[in-house]
């Protein structure tokens, strides 16, 4: 057992007398947890199919509370640590997984100086807690202990019995239908979050389950997989999930970040010409990656022009493949250089100016994803038509209930990320199928899918002063984001 930490602040008595209650009661029940779990296999493979749907294989994950380590081995982790109050536990997750390591240690007295951050090293991927805040002595002093191992990427992942369900613990219990296990702390969501963000943390995203934890045929499917995911319904889940991030400031100051705004542009010969002009100068540098998306009037000349004239600009031209905004901006993706990646529409709808404000709100670590909205400023005569208002904020309540976080506005073209966070959107792409060719789901889904902080930041929608808008389509646009709203709820729910 690794020593506890020199300031690691001791447990008053009557909390250390509940801490040895709950280690004596597992370490007598010992190699007996194995015929638990076996009774209750439907429920503890579905709870580590949940936790695979928000932990990718290959990361560094440390689990406390990890009993028999069995939620550890699931997410098969490239690097996988696991700690547990009781030292019959950690025998028993030795001797199924002896490839990963276990500690016998508490939570409130974590030491793991190996995996602290230091000198811009360490840290872990994920933390999870699966069933384990309801017996931890003092869960404030627990979550306290995992902040020097959190980077500003790390994600707490934290599965916890809905306290809805409290009543039915004990007669369960007394049926031989659970463990009479000493879970003592039944916390609600507002109670979590209060905890995390004393302890310097906050709550990303939050979710249900398993509204019938176990396999009765027929019910079980129709339950879990149909009741269980749709909105406001999910909340009779017996388990409840919740995915948290670190409060810390990025590593490097704001000044210090490069950016990429990148244009794409379709038949905007009249707009282009202003966009440097009033695009800010932000951080190291601010480089301008115009995408010429196969436009049939003067657009790449226009810029090919620009660059001529002003040879010291970052002005860059790329050529977009005509398939749609979301891959012309990943062509311009594909060029830019800078740290943090912005989109800008090119009729300049979004003012430009506003763009420092994203800039401030990306590296001063407000979000990790910040979503433009429009629906907060009043807009501009003739800015939006009234159909396509009511049917974005319609679109926006549903993608909000399905993302488990706000959003407001699903469809405002401004849209910025780190370098880093967007390398994690493009590869989740493929998981929504490509039905998205405007790209703000693929970028929404992928933001949601990665568990990153998406944060909005109202913009001022004006009226397009050139050029014609690309949105003519309504009921076909409303068809492609009602076939998106059904990928979001089959990948992400």
């Amino acid at each position: 057992m690794t020593s506890p930490r020199a300031d690691a602040p001791p447990l008053p008595p009557i909390l250390e007398e509940v801490q040895r209650g709950i280690r004596d009661y597992y370490d007598e029940l010992g190699a007996d947890r194995e015929r638990w779990i076996a009774r209750s296999r439907y429920y503890y493979d579905r709870v580590h199919s949940l936790l695979r749907s928000m932990i990718p294989p290959g990361k560094t994950v440390l689990d406390i509370g990890c009993g028999s380590g069995d939620a550890l081995a699931a997410v098969a982790p490239a690097t996988g640590v696991g700690i547990d109050l009781s030292q019959s536990m950690v025998d028993l997750a030795h001797s199924k997984y002896p490839q990963l390591r276990f500690e016998c240690q508490s939570a409130e007295a974590l030491c793991l100086e190996d995996l602290e951050v230091q000198n811009g090293g360490g840290g872990v991927d994920f933390i999870t807690l699966v069933n384990a805040v309801g017996e931890l002595s003092d869960v404030l002093g627990a979550f306290k202990r995992l902040r020097p191992l959190a980077r500003p990427d790390t994600r707490i992942v934290i599965v916890y019995y809905n306290h809805f369900y409290e009543p039915l613990a004990g007669p369960a219990a007394r049926l031989g239908l659970k463990l009479d296990n000493p879970t003592q702390n039944w916390l609600s969501l507002d109670d979590l979050s209060g905890f995390l963000e004393i302890a310097g943390f906050e709550v990303v995203t939050t979710g249900s389950a398993l509204p019938l934890p176990m396999n009765v045929p027929l019910l079980a499917p129709l339950a879990n997989d149909v009741v269980g995911k749709i909105p406001i319904l999910d909340r009779l889940g017996f388990v409840k999930t919740l995915v948290a991030r670190p409060l810390v400031p990025l590593a490097r100051p704001p000044e210090r970040h490069s950016v990429s705004v990148v244009v794409p542009c379709r038949n905007e010969e009249d707009n282009v010409d202003a966009i440097p002009k009033r695009v800010p100068k932000m951080g190291v540098f601010t480089e301008i990656v115009f995408v010429d998306d196969q436009s049939t009037d003067a657009t790449a000349a226009r810029v090919k022009a620009m660059m001529a004239a002003q040879p010291d600009a970052r002005i860059q031209l790329a050529t977009g493949p005509g398939e749609g905004k979301g891959a012309a901006v990943r062509a311009g993706m594909e060029v830019a250089t800078g740290d943090v990646l912005m989109i800008l529409d090119a009729d300049m709808t979004v003012l430009p100016e506003d763009l420092s404000a994203f800039f401030e709100a990306i590296t001063e670590n407000r979000g990790e994803f910040i979503n433009g909205t429009r629906m907060v400023y009043p807009l501009f005569e003739n800015a939006m038509r009234p159909a396509n208002i009511i049917g974005n904020k319609l679109f926006a309540v549903l993608f909000s209930l399905l993302l488990g976080q706000r959003i407001t506005d699903t469809l405002c073209g401004t849209k910025v990320v780190m370098r880093h966070d967007y390398e994690k959107i493009a590869a989740s792409r493929p998981l929504f199928r490509g039905v998205d060719l405007w790209g703000d789901y693929d970028w929404i889904f992928g933001a949601a899918k990665n568990n990153l902080r998406i944060v909005e930041l109202p913009v001022h929608y004006v009226e397009r002063v050139a050029g014609e808008t690309k949105m003519n389509r309504r009921l076909g646009n409303a068809w492609v984001m009602l076939k998106m709203c059904w990928v979001a709820f089959r990948t992400l729910r």
